[in-house]
């Protein structure tokens, strides 16, 4: 479906003056900012607001065009009119997480104290605190019960943390090609990229704000994580053992299609997102466990929303096993909940690329949602 070319404008909730938002480690900080857009239009009853988390390299744009732009927001075929999140229906949210560098609070703002980049002073982050800091945001819209919270991988996260933090604000709850806690192997691969990036002598202890950032380091982070976004299958349909030249070279030069794409993968990203915010995300996303010390059936008690739980099929990053534990967990609270397992050969980035299923699967639960919801008026 077509979108009129209105340019998205992305929004900043700051923390009112005198007021003080605690980490879950203890630390305060004076000041926090949320960067956020917003798409559709707030009923009067405010029942229709969406909240959607976006994932490690994500951010606030997640649909439309801002000024300037040459592609639109990150998940953009699934929002707007007609689309999985209908704009003529609901009032989307996406908002920068914090510790994040595109808006938000994070390691590259200025510290108020110093004047400087924060860099490593900033307090580390839990995935706690960023929804902490979604709920001030969300507030300060008036919005006292979201219809519905979304997102994919670190996103999905942030859904289920609010189901567990907050159950009583949210109507449903919609994780996407998540977990419910990192497994050794899933914060081994993050610890595999924060190495990489510590390694790089530009790093600097985390202060190179004024001089050469860290590029080699975190475009090697990128490269490690974007292997583990793709499926085995969808890397040999993509690239084989296909050279970029005519024959093997014996040297140590990129002769691969494959080592070539995630060259230029690296290398694009160093120039949108920040180093530090890199470490900062993943050892939030190291520290999530809904679970804890407690079974996770435990962790679901009481709470009464609905839920839309989606994996695919070669996603072997947040594998389906893992969705289907959680999905276990949700229905011996008997609470109301849809499994989907979508067929896809792309991976776990599939939920980035899988439009048509996803788009039928969620209309058709936000659709139900808002009737429910409606209907206990």
């Amino acid at each position: 479906m077509s979108r009129t070319k209105e340019y998205v404008v992305t929004k900043c909730y700051n923390l009112p003056g005198g007021e003080c938002f605690t980490l879950e480690s203890g630390v305060g900080l004076e000041e926090l900012r949320v960067a956020y857009e917003t798409y559709g239009e707030l009923n009067e009853e405010k029942t229709n607001a969406v909240l959607i988390c976006h994932a490690l390299s994500g951010d606030a744009h997640v649909a439309g065009y801002a000024k300037g732009d040459k592609k639109p927001g990150w998940w953009d075929p699934m929002i707007g009119p007609g689309r999985a999140f209908d704009t003529d229906k609901y009032f989307i949210i996406c908002s920068n997480v914090i510790g994040g560098c595109k808006g938000s609070s994070g390691p590259k703002s200025i510290n108020p104290a110093t004047g400087k980049h924060y860099g490593l002073s900033f307090p580390i982050i839990s995935m706690g605190d960023i929804v902490a800091a979604q709920k001030k945001l969300v507030e300060s819209l008036g919005i006292k019960k979201l219809l519905s919270v979304c997102g994919g991988s670190m996103g999905g996260m942030q859904a289920l943390q609010w189901a567990v933090d907050h159950p009583d604000m949210i109507v449903s709850c919609i994780p996407i090609a998540t977990t419910y806690k990192h497994s050794a192997q899933q914060i081994a691969f993050d610890e595999v990229g924060r190495q990489a990036i510590m390694a790089d002598p530009a790093w600097n202890g985390g202060d190179y704000y004024h001089s050469e950032p860290p590029s080699r380091g975190l475009a090697v982070a990128r490269m490690v994580g974007h292997i583990t976004y793709m499926s085995n299958e969808s890397m040999d349909q993509k690239f084989g053992r296909i050279l970029k030249k005519e024959k093997l070279g014996y040297e140590f030069t990129t002769e691969f299609e494959v080592e070539g794409y995630l060259r230029y993968r690296g290398d694009s990203f160093v120039k949108r997102f920040d180093a530090n915010s890199y470490l900062y995300i993943t050892k939030a996303m190291d520290y999530f466990d809904i679970q804890k010390d407690k079974k996770l059936s435990e962790a679901f008690k009481g709470i009464k929303m609905r839920f839309l739980v989606i994996a695919f099929s070669s996603d072997w990053l947040y594998p389906p096993s893992q969705s289907k534990e959680l999905v276990k967990a949700l229905k011996m609270n008997g609470i109301d909940v849809t499994y989907c397992e979508i067929s896809s050969a792309y991976g776990h980035d599939s939920f980035l690329l899988e439009f048509d299923e996803q788009t039928k699967l969620i209309k058709h639960f936000l659709n139900r949602s808002f009737k429910k919801k409606a209907a206990e008026k």
